[in-house]
């Protein structure tokens, strides 16, 4: 969204806090993924700013410090509201307040009982401030795996796959690549490069042998790399991509969801993209928060489903969701849904 010196809404300017909040996914955790603005008096943007890596600069003090005196009387549009304490670095409420911040508007409330309390230390110093613009958009959007670990305790899981419009992962001869256009593709990438762990099984490595890499459209590697996480038993050969040293790599020897997801409690966001079977293991055990399909229109009649063995057996037990999104990619349509009854 392009700005070009015009005045702005609060609603606006919280769209282009989005915008700036993704660059901060998988660099700013374990702290949330935050966007910020700052509109002067005349409600010009004057400064954009998203969370730095831990024991950086939050959202508020990047966009504070590009606006400089710019802020004083102006409007502060936050994805977050602003923390109240002192960690690695200082309250972001006194720092508005110190800046000469006339206005905040933030789209969600803090839920860590640490941090939460800076909208009442704003309003205590006389600044309005005015909460949930842009709440839906920012709770499926950037802060969604962090606001589900902080109301969990564990990692957000996104089950991602790509199938036909039979279901098919695969043609009867195992051949899978590809099944999705390029933009499909570099979309994936992107999401990738974002991510803080992607889990794979052993049966997707031994096939496929994937790199499991973010990667920009011209095939370089993305600045962030998520840790990759091989599960399962069977060895994988020294020779294999995953082995490669463009990024982390952890290896379970185990078929328990619950284990994996125990020890990658550290991450925020995780993303399966493994076979069928663990697709089906991670849907049974109930631990898939959401899913995103990349559906191609073609068919291919028979080979490997896109999930098995999830542990139903009657249409009575068939796993509900909720679509949140479709979109076309390319000439492909991307489906975002979440668990019935999810937040």
């Amino acid at each position: 969204m392009s700005v070009d010196g015009r005045a702005v809404s609060i609603t606006d300017a919280m769209t282009l806090a989005i915008e700036a909040s993704e660059s901060a996914r998988g660099i700013s955790a374990p702290n949330p993924a935050v966007g910020a603005v700052i509109l002067d008096a005349r409600g010009i943007v004057v400064g954009v700013g998203s969370t730095r890596p831990p024991g950086g600069p939050h959202a508020e003090i990047v966009a504070l410090a590009e606006a400089g005196d710019r802020a004083r009387g102006g409007t502060a549009v936050v994805t977050l509201e602003p923390c109240n304490h002192t960690g690695r670095t200082g309250p972001c409420s006194q720092a508005l307040i110190e800046a000469g911040i006339a206005t905040v508007a933030y789209a969600v409330a803090d839920p860590n009982p640490l941090a939460s309390g800076g909208a009442d230390t704003l309003r205590g110093a006389g600044i309005r401030v005015e909460q949930g613009i842009g709440e839906r958009e920012v709770r499926q959007g950037p802060l969604r795996a962090w606001l589900h670990k902080q109301r969990t305790g564990r990692p957000h899981v996104t089950w991602k796959y790509a199938a036909t419009l039979d279901g098919r992962s695969a043609a009867a001869d195992g051949t899978s690549q590809w099944i999705t256009g390029p933009e499909a593709r570099a979309h994936v990438h992107a999401e990738r490069a974002k991510l803080d762990a992607i889990v794979v099984g052993t049966g997707t490595v031994l096939t496929d042998d994937p790199r499991l890499t973010a990667r920009r459209p011209d095939g370089t590697l993305a600045p962030h790399q998520p840790v990759r996480v091989v599960v399962g038993s069977r060895q994988i050969p020294a020779t294999a991509a995953i082995r490669g040293s463009e990024a982390p790599t952890v290896f379970l020897d185990t078929h328990d969801p619950a284990a994996v997801i125990e020890t990658l409690g550290e991450h925020t966001d995780v993303q399966i993209e493994g076979g069928p079977t663990l697709a089906g293991a991670f849907l049974a055990a109930g631990l898939i928060d959401r899913v995103v399909a990349y559906v191609a229109p073609a068919v291919l009649g028979s080979g490997p489903a896109a999930v098995e063995n999830a542990g139903i057996g009657t249409i009575a037990d068939a796993i509900r969701f909720r679509t949140e999104t479709v979109t076309m990619i390319g000439n492909d349509i991307l489906i975002g849904v979440v668990p019935e009854g999810a937040n």
